[in-house]
């Protein structure tokens, strides 16, 4: 093939999207830290997704500058986590480089590929070397120095490809903590991914989207395994009411997940105060309902023979159509909190629990867009929030290090309607409650950003929760299971306790200058638990001042401010 038309790219372009599908769980597993949070994976994974259905809706007859240019807006629109949004900007640029195209030769693709790699750099602020950035950057630039007029298109991807793993394979040189961790790049991983998807594509061997791809970036057990691999199961979702202790175990939701981790897959456990909702594919129903019935006893109940179903399906038969009773968790734009808003400004924060949405209401925040660690709020979600104010000005605290690039697309995309969005870049919850409240309604925006901006440093943040595996990182040793503290971004404490890894964390946290300590408590922990802590706290810390406050955020057992 010496050329790719318009029909060509899609096909290129949907491979890539399905290759990448089939291997994000793996792109997860390179997460870099140790914690049950890795999601470069499954964000690169949701923004190909999202343009490769921007392009399934073309005519046939649109031309190869619309194809790329309609990819990139979708891939603009859905962008999530960092990754995802450099994804999308290096497709934005790919793009660009092809207008006035028709059909696209090894030298135009080669250009439009530099392009790319050009405008990725651009849009981030402080390149990081060893990262997808790198990745693009190096295969770019090798490709372009070895391809020739007449080369083919499989022989170009093909050269892409090389150049993209022997540089992906580089990262842990120039990026110290990949080599510490023993890892490469994870979005890097998933750029080779996309690159593979398009060579093979272009040699007639179009990448389809595998079904039993796990939704989880924590591998199979082998039980789970042989669900996917070998029979469809049973499909078995409850509701279930915990407790009462007296008669009960008490339920610990990490232990209980990880059980249910090793007996199936497809897993979402989700709680609500003392209600488990609970979702597994499972070869074994009785097992697990025999086990989760320690803890509680079912409100809803549902099985559902997947093997039948589909035997049924092959045979042409109806069937009932599946109506989950649990669903995983999703990014929600909530309602406008009409207390908090004015003609002239209003605030958007992400949150990741209930109880600091709440908090975040409570201090003049104007609308809440759930998600965080383990669903970022792609741009769209921001584009959806903004499109809900009709004020003046609109300022985002996006509150996690992972979602700040996507909260600033979506402004940019906004500006550039008209609208006047300023996103302050707080990386952390505690941040972004000392911006919220340095708002001032009678200022100007640029003293509002100004001084938001400013408080960020005002505040240390820190977290606990639970490492996926072993590892050793900055010379502390880690066991899978292990509670973690991590400062700011660095791990420096872990134990088997996740009190006594809380403690140990604020003892790094605290110094002569500390005046006020706020723990969010996860979903997993009471309030009364904390209580010999807290004491323990206080006689460590006189003149600190406490304030416990529940979050019920997952994933984290504790959020840590400290002013």
């Amino acid at each position: 093939m010496k050329t790719i038309n318009s029909k060509t790219l899609k096909i290129l372009f949907t491979s890539a999207s399905n290759n990448l599908f089939n291997h994000y769980p793996e792109v997860d597993a390179l997460n870099v830290f140790p914690v049950p949070d890795g999601d470069t994976g499954i964000n690169m994974n949701l923004t190909l997704t999202s343009g490769a259905s921007e392009i399934s809706e073309l005519r046939d007859d649109a031309d190869v500058y619309t194809v790329a240019k309609t990819f990139a807006h979708g891939l603009l629109m859905g962008a999530r986590g960092n990754s995802g949004v450099i994804t999308s900007q290096i497709f934005r640029g790919f793009a660009s480089a092809l207008e006035g195209v028709e059909e696209i030769d090894a030298v135009t693709l080669a250009q439009a590929f530099r392009a790319g790699s050009d405008t990725a750099y651009k849009a981030v602020m402080r390149p990081v070397e060893g990262t997808i950035l790198t990745v693009i950057r190096e295969s770019s630039t090798a490709l372009a120095r070895q391809v020739e007029e007449g080369m083919s298109i499989e022989a170009t991807l093909k050269i892409l490809l090389k150049e993209a793993n022997a540089s992906l394979n580089r990262t842990p040189e120039l990026l110290p903590i990949l080599k510490e961790v023993g890892v490469v790049d994870s979005g890097g991983t998933g750029l080779v991914r996309i690159i593979e998807g398009m060579y093979r594509a272009s040699k007639d061997e179009f990448v389809e989207r595998n079904k039993d791809t796990v939704g989880s970036s924590t591998a199979m057990s082998a039980a789970a395994a042989s669900i996917a691999e070998e029979e469809y199961g049973y499909c078995t979702e409850f509701i279930m009411s915990l407790g009462p202790d007296s008669v009960k175990k008490i339920f610990n939701q990490k232990r209980f997940t990880e059980w249910l981790t090793d007996h199936g897959n497809s897993l979402v456990v989700v709680r609500d105060e003392d209600i488990v909702k609970v979702h597994v594919h499972t070869l074994t129903p009785g097992e697990i309902l025999n086990y989760a019935q320690q803890y509680g006893e079912f409100l809803k109940l549902k099985i559902e023979n997947m093997t039948e179903q589909h035997h049924a399906l092959e045979n042409g038969a109806k069937v009932e159509e599946h109506i989950d009773l649990v669903k995983e968790e999703t990014v929600k734009v909530e309602e406008v909190n009409s207390d908090f808003i004015d003609e002239h400004n209003a605030i958007i924060a992400v949150s990741s629990g209930e109880g600091i949405s709440q908090y975040f209401k409570d201090i003049g925040i104007s609308l809440i867009v759930s998600g965080g660690q383990t669903m970022n709020p792609s741009s769209e979600d921001f584009l959806t929030a903004i499109n809900k104010l009709k004020t003046d000005n609109i300022f985002i605290l996006p509150n996690n290090s992972n979602i700040v690039m996507a909260a600033n697309q979506a402004a940019d995309l906004a500006n550039d309607s008209g609208r006047n969005v300023f996103v302050i870049p707080s990386k952390t919850i505690p941040q972004g409650i000392v911006a919220a409240l340095n708002f001032d309604p009678e200022a100007d925006p640029e003293e509002n950003l100004k001084n938001m901006k400013f408080s960020l440093k005002r505040i240390k943040s820190g977290e606990v929760t639970f490492s996926i595996r072993d590892c050793e990182i900055g010379g502390i040793k880690i066991e899978k299971d292990d509670y973690i503290g991590i400062f700011e971004k660095d791990i420096v404490t872990g134990s088997k306790d996740k009190f006594e890894t809380l403690l140990s964390l604020i003892d790094k946290m605290v110094d002569e200058d500390s005046a006020l300590l706020t723990i969010f408590l996860g979903a997993d922990v009471k309030r009364e638990e904390l209580f010999s802590t807290k004491k323990e706290i206080e006689n460590r810390y006189p003149d600190l001042n406490i304030d416990i406050k529940e979050g019920q955020q997952n994933i984290y057992s504790f959020l840590i401010g400290i002013e």
